[in-house]
């Protein structure tokens, strides 16, 4: 049995041996360690390292952008918009950048001191006329008055003032800090200046319909080295069309102003839409009436407010809890409210 075995072996071996025989006598390219060196192919080498390093620098630049195309978007679509210019969110930077909707290939740019997102920007012959209150603060008069004057009477009504103000505000943002502050319905900018130079948020956007409003605070803001390369940025837009993506912003400050908006329920709406989850809202307006006011003189109040809307404590918050908003707070002083809420 054993040579059987043994037979068998080498007959299954044999096909195997005879095939190697005929195999050419030629010299095996991997016979030679020099041949199969990496040092044969450089190019090669060079190749893949450069496409590594486009890939990864392609994969940086598409970070970086989506950092900045996150924060604005188009006021007609809502879609991200695409921005082209040297880096950073600070005045310089912004105004010497382009922005173009991908949706609707619209093309957006600044007007040298402000960044121009309304609908109707760029429209040659197209003009919208506002409602008289919105009008009024376009004007260049009070537009320049507003803080040599007009602002300051607002203490007659219980406003505390803006450093105090600023303050109370301050108190509500707490868990914002860090993040982006847009200040809707800003006016010259009065409290923008104040949250820019606080340091405290990544990000600021001083923005008003009115152009003469954001031209008095350029002005301002030239006054103040320190402010004019900080993370603030001036935007022309209509508070019922915020130009920014939903959920993107981290604060939204509306000081003394529900009262100027033709439809407060839009205008809040549109924060919360823009606001992330756990998002803060702050804005104080005139009440127009109070606690204290005789039961018998409220019907009167709606007819003595004239073009503005003016609301009670209970109307504010009714309208704040109807948009969507929770953790409703708010602080009185005559006719001057505070309020702060949050987006769930």
């Amino acid at each position: 049995m054993a040579s059987t075995s043994s037979s068998s072996v080498n007959h299954l071996l044999r096909p195997i041996h005879h095939r190697t025989l005929l195999i050419p006598k030629s010299p095996s390219p991997f016979k030679y360690t020099h041949l199969s060196s990496p040092l044969r192919y450089p190019s090669l080498r060079i190749r893949a390292t450069s496409d590594l390093v486009a890939t990864v620098s392609e994969a940086i630049t598409q970070l970086q952008d989506l950092g900045e195309r996150d924060l604005f978007s188009c006021p007609v679509c809502f879609e991200p918009l695409i921005r082209k210019g040297p880096p950073g969110f600070n005045l310089p930077a912004i105004y010497r950048s382009g922005f173009k909707c991908k949706t609707c290939d619209k093309s957006y740019s600044s007007k040298n001191m402000y960044l121009d997102l309304t609908v109707i920007a760029g429209a040659k012959d197209y003009v919208e006329i506002q409602p008289s209150r919105t009008e009024l603060f376009r004007s260049p008069l009070v537009s320049f008055l507003y803080e040599r004057g007009w602002r300051q009477n607002f203490n007659f009504s219980g406003f505390p003032g803006p450093e105090e103000e600023f303050n109370m505000a301050q108190d509500y943002f707490k868990p914002a800090e860090g993040g982006s502050l847009v200040d809707v319905s800003c006016g010259s900018g009065l409290f923008s200046r104040k949250f820019a130079k606080s340091g405290i948020y990544s990000k600021v956007i001083a923005l008003d319909f009115s152009e003469n409003m954001l031209r008095q605070c350029y002005d301002f803001i030239k006054l103040d080295d320190t402010i004019s390369s900080s993370n603030l940025a001036l935007v022309r837009a209509d508070v019922s069309r915020l130009p920014f993506s939903s959920g993107s912003i981290d604060a939204v400050h509306a000081g003394a102003a529900l009262h100027c908006w033709p439809s407060p329920s839009n205008a809040i709406a549109e924060i919360n839409r823009i606001l992330r989850s756990g998002g803060v809202f702050v804005g104080t307006t005139f009440l127009r009436s109070t606690s204290s006011t005789p039961a018998i003189l409220r019907p009167f109040d709606r007819r003595i407010s004239g073009n503005y809307n003016y609301l009670t404590e209970e109307e504010i918050e009714d309208l704040i809890k109807s948009c969507g908003f929770t953790n409703y707070t708010s602080k009185v002083q005559q006719a001057f409210i505070m309020f702060s809420a949050q987006k769930p």
